[in-house]
């Protein structure tokens, strides 16, 4: 589970630009035109209407519109990527035979052979020939292989396919010999970096990606051994889930909908203009956060800039039997909000933060494709007692279909603007669906490499296996180093019921991490499929 990841969050620029809304309490929010959703379909019709090749052109779901509306934003175009690294006892992998096997994946998975495109002012996705990039990385001197992986991803390039896959010799860095997850693994290791554009996937993409992988490299497969009439029915399946997952996000966007997202999310944002401090009235307070949300956004937009410096800190707890408390997701979702409010009180007292945290999966009659289905739901992080938090998350998970542009749009009908900007992530996601990936017989084991940019101030990332891996990533720019260790203590203490060792230092933007990541979320409370998303 990676906590840089964006899972679908919003760039920081106002939703719904040029449709103002009037939230009336009791009667639903009233708009002049159509839903976000129902406002793209046009366009991409209007834009589709005509075109030379309408078998190789489909719309983008609310996730994949979003994520390329980041890209927009971001210098060189790069996108949201979700990356998961295993290390393998040195001399495992061929090359040549791993190649083969990821453009069979391509050739296999309509997602993985599309291309974000405009079309007419709308964006789409067009599909192309199978391809797929397998690289090795060689550190530069002096430098490790994590370092060498997370530079290479950082200059990921905008044109090219969304799944690389990049391998590094780590015979060299520190303690690459040692058995450090006690799994019998010793003698010097390679790190392979399976990374995905994030617009493709989600948590259930990862598993089955990280599944077909190892099925083709044991089987020496490659893109020529996937059957035409296979190839076809998994274009009509992609085509058919996109067309459902659109369906299903323009009937969550109705007036009750929006109404009740307004009402949920209003008292957080009018909180932080009611405790104004003494000579600032509230309307000053919110231009000042804005004004400091649009410099942190010109700043990380800035082609001239500097990543920012992170830091991170993890902990192992154990899952004890018959215990399920502290993988219960209200109760993760409560422990993050007493860190999410502890942050902001040293910057924002009295603020109420608000968090988002992936959810969703395909909708039930959409075939098991790869691709990018989920959603950010928003939670205003209110001090509240576990009853009441689990009462208003379920509250939350009937209205979760809901896309997130929809839902700021529906909370700027409020008297307080909101970009869109979260305080904060939590990702959730259960080992047990995604086993480690497995070459010719050799299981890698899953390893951490931080110091990625952050899509939000912090995030907390949850992965639930035969421990309960809890990790925290933080912009040092935003937090001291020592509040934060202090709310990560407190966090983990209120997980385990007991104080727990942490692990963990800040990490440069060009400095070691202390270890890297995967991806989460969790099945919709709807009837839909169970899945989640990875990550960014």
């Amino acid at each position: 589970m990676d906590p840089s990841t964006t899972v679908d969050i919003s760039t920081g620029q106002p939703a719904g630009t040029g449709v103002r809304t009037r939230f009336t309490t009791g009667t639903g929010v009233h708009r002049a035109t159509g839903n976000i959703t129902e406002q793209y379909l046009a366009r991409y019709e209007k834009a589709a209407a005509g075109v030379s090749d309408p078998a190789a052109l489909l719309p983008v779901t609310g996730a994949q519109r979003r994520f390329l509306l980041a890209r927009r934003l971001t210098p060189g175009g790069r996108p949201d990527v979700v990356p998961l690294f295993f290390a393998f006892p040195h001399g495992t992998i061929d090359l040549e035979r791993l190649r083969a096997a990821a453009g069979y994946l391509a050739a296999a998975h309509p997602a993985l052979r599309t291309r974000p495109d405009v079309l007419r002012g709308a964006p789409v996705q067009r599909l192309g020939a199978p391809e797929a990039q397998v690289h090795r990385v060689t550190p530069r001197p002096g430098e490790s292989a994590a370092t060498a992986l997370r530079r290479t991803l950082l200059a990921w390039s905008a044109e090219g396919p969304p799944l690389r896959l990049f391998l590094a010799d780590a015979h060299a860095d520190a303690g690459a010999h040692a058995d450090t997850d006690g799994d019998g693994t010793t003698g010097p290791v390679e790190i392979l970096a399976l990374a995905l554009d994030h617009a493709v996937c989600d948590e259930q993409s990862l598993g089955r990606i990280s599944a077909d992988l190892g099925e083709a490299y044991g089987h020496g497969l490659g893109p020529g051994d996937v059957p035409q009439d296979r190839a076809a029915v998994e274009v009509a399946g992609y085509r058919e889930a996109v067309r459902l997952q659109l369906d299903a996000e323009r009937r969550a966007s109705g007036p009750d909908a929006l109404a009740y997202w307004a009402r949920r999310i209003a008292p957080a944002l009018a909180g932080g203009d009611a405790n104004a401090g003494p000579g600032q009235p509230a309307t000053q307070q919110a231009q000042k956060a804005q004004q400091t949300q649009q410099a942190q956004q010109a700043q990380q937009t800035s082609a001239s800039a500097a990543p920012r410096p992170t830091g991170s800190l993890q902990a192992r707890l154990p899952v004890r039997d018959g215990d399920g408390r502290a993988t219960a997701f209200p109760v993760l979702l409560g422990a993050c909000g007493s860190v999410a409010r502890a942050l902001a009180e040293a910057g924002a007292p009295g603020r109420t933060p608000l968090l988002g945290y992936p959810w969703g999966g395909r909708p039930a009659a959409a075939p098991p494709v790869l691709g990018c289905f989920l959603n950010t739901v928003v939670h205003p992080a209110f001090a509240c007692g576990p009853d009441d938090l689990t009462t208003t998350w379920w509250d939350d998970l009937d209205h979760a279909d809901t896309p997130f542009d929809e839902v700021v749009r529906a909370a700027r009908t409020a008297t307080v603007p909101w970009t869109g900007q979260l305080d904060g992530l939590l990702t959730f996601e259960d080992l047990h669906r995604r086993p480690p990936l497995e070459l010719d017989g050799v299981a890698g084991r899953e390893v951490h490499i931080d110091g990625r940019p952050l899509q939000a101030p912090f995030a907390v990332s949850v992965s639930y296996g035969t421990d309960l891996l809890v990790r925290l990533a933080w912009d040092r720019d935003a937090f001291p180093d020592g509040l934060v260790q202090d709310a990560f203590a407190a966090l983990t203490t209120e997980l385990s019921g007991e104080p727990t060792e942490l692990s963990g230092k800040p990490t440069e933007p060009s400095g070691e991490p202390t270890e890297p990541s995967g991806q989460p979320a969790e099945p919709s409370g709807q009837a839909r499929t169970p899945s989640a998303t990875p990550v960014a």
